[in-house]
């Protein structure tokens, strides 16, 4: 029996804590009243639409199909409107050139609000990263991407398509449609072990392809937990089998990248190991990072390599999946532009078994298709900034620092204004003539500014040695019972996936 006065001390503990509790979450309760008031009023100048008295627009958004809810916003509301997350979380959302100039010209930060869910797993990379540290990793992290480190890279873009074209070939051969987007993320993401830690084609190891599966997991985790306000609270989130799994394929993720940093970094140590590295034919991401000195010869520490190498992973795979699925949707849905990109491919191939580096550069039609999908789905629909310093808009109106801003890259590339009968394909948008005349912050796939996605010729290399492969082998079209559904989760996907019908066009077609 526990005695009474050890009764009443536990009783008045438990009081106590539930009181602390109580004091400390009005406190918090205050402090978002208090910033919904400041963010309110940052945007009183701004009309919009109406908001739910709880979720704010949030609802309506993923009610109504949210990225062409925000296009009917932005033909009533020109130039931008408030954009409420519940009623805590507010931001200004831009869709016009001029407040895209405004913004996307300085270097402001991304907005925590958002990116800090962010952290558990890519650390303070390059995504996240402000200041003077955001500029020594930009610096630092800028050779590992110029063309001549890009250039073997096409022999690995290929060695993965190929993979994911001869599966395809089996599957066209039941004559059913089928989903390619999972198909093209696992390219994406086998493409990028090798070219971020050198793994050969021979197939992945245990722990590769544990480490595989857990960026993966991760990624829809975040995905999931983005899209639910319950999970936005770290102490809530972390409680729930979700945060747990989270954690898990975290955990996993760290002690690959960590083992595969170690055993280079004493791989490095060895004299014959060193040269073999710097006779390969290519370096990997990881060479790079290693390498990589300022002027004051500091190179990244073991965190920050970490988180370099876990922030290219993450974004390096599931944008380009993005880019390439609906490339080919588009393909598929004009059958006249696949037809064209078709045989330019065709004629730039020749006699030759494979594409070499100096082939992507007549690609012309090809590109232009590929931005014009990119312009009508753009892989990442929407970014966020906070302000570090106040800004005036082109009309007068202005924010001051601390504000966020949402960019809505989705709703700019659909903005009449800019872009005549916006919902035509029509590649020849981006002819040179043409994409001249256009203000330079009217088109922003891989954003602007000096804050732009370092690893976009990359991305563009990569989408298309394997879009030209893919209409090599084969003509797609549509499958008008299984039309894709457009959905925001980080990257545009499918609701419902992209299911197309793959025709093989047979030997002689580039196989």
């Amino acid at each position: 029996m526990v005695p009474s006065f050890l009764s009443l001390r536990l009783s008045c503990l438990g009081l106590w804590a539930s009181g602390l509790i109580l004091v400390l979450g009005f406190l918090k309760l205050i402090r978002l009243l208090l910033r919904r008031q400041r963010l309110a009023k940052a945007m009183g100048n701004f009309p919009g639409p109406p908001t739910h008295w709880l979720f704010g627009h949030a609802l309506e958004i993923q009610q109504t199909g949210g990225l062409d809810k925000v296009v009917s916003w932005a033909h009533q509301f020109p130039y931008a409107h408030p954009l409420w997350f519940g009623q805590f979380i507010g931001f200004l959302n831009i869709y016009e050139p001029d407040y895209a100039k405004a913004v996307y010209s300085r270097g402001d930060p991304k907005a925590p609000d958002v990116y800090d869910f962010f952290l558990q797993w890519i650390g303070r990379g390059l995504l996240v990263l402000e200041g003077p540290k955001w500029f020594q990793h930009r610096k630092l992290l800028t050779p590992g991407f110029h063309y001549d480190v890009l250039k073997p890279y096409v022999a690995l873009f290929a060695e993965s398509a190929r993979v994911m074209l001869d599966k395809w070939e089996e599957k066209a051969q039941e004559g059913k449609s089928f989903d390619i987007f999972c198909d093209v993320g696992h390219m994406a993401l086998n493409t990028l072990m090798k070219c971020t830690f050198g793994r050969g084609d021979t197939g992945l190891g245990h722990r590769d392809s544990s480490y595989y599966l857990a960026v993966s997991d991760l990624t829809l985790l975040m995905q999931q937990r983005l899209v639910s306000f319950h999970y936005h609270n770290d102490f809530i989130y972390w409680l729930t089998p979700h945060g747990r799994r989270f954690l898990r394929a975290c955990q996993v993720a760290h002690d690959h990248t960590d083992q595969v940093i170690k055993e280079r970094k004493a791989a490095l140590q060895d004299e014959k190991v060193q040269k073999k590295i710097q006779n390969r034919r290519h370096l990997d991401f990881l060479d790079i990072l290693l390498g990589a000195r300022d002027e004051d010869d500091s190179k990244l520490s073991d965190a920050d390599l970490r988180a370099e190498v876990d922030t290219f992973m993450f974004e390096g795979h599931d944008t380009t999946t993005s880019g390439i699925s609906w490339f080919l949707y588009c393909m598929a849905l004009y059958p006249e532009h696949q037809h064209r990109c078709r045989e330019e491919v065709r004629e730039i191939l020749g006699d030759q078994d494979s594409f070499q580096w100096d082939d992507l550069g007549k690609m012309t039609y090809l590109t232009m298709c590929i931005k014009e999908s990119f312009r009508l789905y753009p892989p990442v629909p929407q970014v966020y900034r906070q302000l570090s310093k106040p800004v005036t808009f082109v009309d007068g109106r202005s924010l001051p620092a601390g504000s966020l801003i949402s960019m809505h890259i989705y709703a700019l590339h659909r903005n009449s204004a800019v872009w005549p009968d916006p919902e035509v394909f029509d590649p020849l948008r981006f002819s040179t003539e043409n994409a001249s005349k256009r203000h330079p912050f009217a088109f922003m796939p891989f954003s602007a500014g000096p804050r732009n996605c370092i690893g976009q010729q990359f991305a563009m290399s990569e989408m298309k040695v394997v879009t030209a492969m893919c209409l090599l082998r084969f003509e797609f079209s549509l499958d008008p019972s299984r039309l894709p559904i457009k959905m925001l989760q980080l990257v545009l996907r499918s609701k419902n996936g992209i299911h197309l019908h793959l025709k093989p066009l047979g030997p002689g077609s580039g196989k």
